[in-house]
């Protein structure tokens, strides 16, 4: 089997979150709403449904067109089913890989922050702000 969209896009959110799938989704589920993790994760077995079922349903295809089998009136319609099952995989499948892939190539790792031995005073490298110079009227 081909390396499919769904490994391609896993293994882009492995690479950016720095962790194995399984934890992300873990971590996902436990902070389900309103974090870009949770909705990458979900994008991703939606994803991964998509390209099952476009492997089931051609499966069920060729089984139905099989030359050894007879297509009738009640295969004919079988027939159509998968193919339109197929179709609408396939616009699922890359309607998710493109959406996804557009947020992954926005998102970038940023460095770790520092550890405390390393930290920076931030009070002394920032510099005071001046005094305002006094208001001169003239006339």
């Amino acid at each position: 089997m081909p390396h499919s969209t769904s490994e391609t896009i896993g293994e882009r959110i492995e690479n950016l979150y720095g962790q194995p799938m399984a934890a992300l989704e873990a971590h996902a589920e436990t902070n389900p709403t309103g974090t870009m993790l949770a909705a990458l994760t979900s994008s991703h077995s939606d994803l991964e449904l998509a390209e099952r079922t476009i492997a089931f349903q051609l499966q069920r295809l060729r089984e139905l067109a099989s030359p050894e089998r007879e297509i009738g009136t009640f295969e004919a319609g079988h027939l159509l089913d998968c193919a339109r099952r197929i179709a609408e995989s396939v616009a699922t499948r890359d309607a998710h890989a493109k959406t996804v892939s557009a947020v992954l190539s926005s998102l970038h790792r940023t460095p770790a922050p520092p550890t405390a031995s390393t930290a920076l005073d931030l009070t002394t490298s920032v510099p005071t702000r001046p005094a305002d110079p006094a208001a001169t009227h003239s006339r």
